[in-house]
């Protein structure tokens, strides 16, 4: 057209008649994602479509096309992992050229939305609700009464004292867990209408909020019996708890980095947190194959027009995590731990309910 494409006061729209723009979608977000399936231990599939013609031009000899040597022009190839190592992911080989612009803006409104659900669920309920509402309500559950002098009153009545411990648990969970309910329904209403869809909620996701709220009972329930315990073993329990809150603490954190870590089996935080990345398995199944998407970015190496990951993809990576109890589906994982948690808190209540046996009441 003769226009100066270095001016920005020279160019097709100016000229008479004036030349309509190309529109955006035609060089923009052009080649999206086009992973189907997820490759298990020692596979290898092909996936991608040169959805916008730039592999396989004419221009271009077989081998350009064929760059990862499979044998297919014009495809991605998806390596497993190998056998006992599922941990360390599957590994990316595109063809140039396939799947390099995809979709940005949809992949990270989808990507921040699921990671949020994750973060808040994992962090928000389980670590910091799931803890220091026990610390500061069930510590002193029995030892503020044995204190005051008043659990006499308690005890002059024909009732063991392992039931006494039992019915302050069961008071204390009727206060906190309808407030876990309500914060988690409310939690569930504005996600699931915030949330990127085609329809005006995501109902699919009450399954992980659902599980947010399993996890944090159990975690309540067991830390409510162990900070009850603390307090009947001393004085100042809270002291005791104290130290023990900063261990969960690093083993929630441990834990989306390393959910295979041994040293999780001996928290509470860590089967808790299983529960959740279980169902979110069960409600995401492309979850992997998604966080790798968006990892790999376009081009995988990071150093082209394309090669980052795409925004999202780093916290999602980081808040989800594969259950760490080795080759057995998301629901198993899920029963595991639940009962784990379980036999915690019974075994807690009985520990402590010897211990408040013997305890003299001042």
């Amino acid at each position: 057209y003769g226009t100066d494409p270095r001016s920005e006061d020279s160019h097709p729209g100016l000229l008479d008649p004036p030349v309509e723009p190309d529109p955006p979608e035609k060089w923009i977000d052009e080649d999206d994602f086009d992973w189907e399936s997820t490759p298990g231990a020692g596979q290898t599939i092909s996936v991608g479509h040169d959805d916008d013609g730039d592999c396989d031009r004419e221009d271009r000899t077989e081998s350009q096309k064929d760059s990862n040597d499979n044998g297919i022009p014009c495809d991605i190839v998806l390596e497993g992992p190998r056998v006992g190592m599922e941990e360390s992911g599957f590994t990316v080989d595109a063809d140039s050229f396939v799947d390099e612009d995809p979709d940005d803006a949809a992949y990270a409104k989808e990507a921040i939305h699921r990671a949020s659900i994750l973060a808040i669920g994992k962090l928000g309920f389980v670590f910091i609700i799931g803890i220091f509402v026990p610390l500061f309500l069930a510590t002193g559950l029995i030892r503020d009464e044995m204190s005051s002098g008043t659990m006499h009153y308690m005890l002059s009545k024909p009732i063991a004292r392992t039931e006494v411990f039992l019915y302050r648990i069961l008071g204390y969970l009727g206060i906190v867990w309808p407030y876990l309910a309500i914060l988690v329904f409310i939690s569930a209403l504005v996600t699931g209408l915030a949330g990127p869809s085609d329809s005006f909620f995501r109902f699919s996701e009450f399954g992980i909020w659902l599980s947010v709220l399993f996890a944090a009972m159990l975690a309540t329930l067991v830390y409510g019996m162990l900070f009850c315990f603390f307090g009947v073993l001393w004085r100042y329990g809270v002291i005791l708890a104290i130290p023990f809150a900063a261990w969960e603490l690093g083993m929630a954190l441990l834990s989306m980095g390393m959910p295979d870590a041994s040293i999780l089996r001996f928290s509470v935080i860590g089967w808790s947190l299983t529960i959740i990345d279980s169902a979110a398995m069960l409600v995401w199944p492309d979850l992997d194959l998604f966080v790798q998407m968006g990892t790999w970015g376009g081009d995988g190496d990071g150093t082209g027009l394309f090669g980052s990951s795409i925004e999202g993809a780093v916290p999602l990576s980081y808040f989800s995590s594969k259950p760490g109890l080795g080759d057995i589906g998301p629901f198993l994982s899920m029963l595991i731990a639940s009962l784990v948690l379980i036999v915690q808190a019974a075994g807690l209540w009985l520990i402590g309910g010897l211990l408040f046996k013997g305890k003299e009441i001042e």
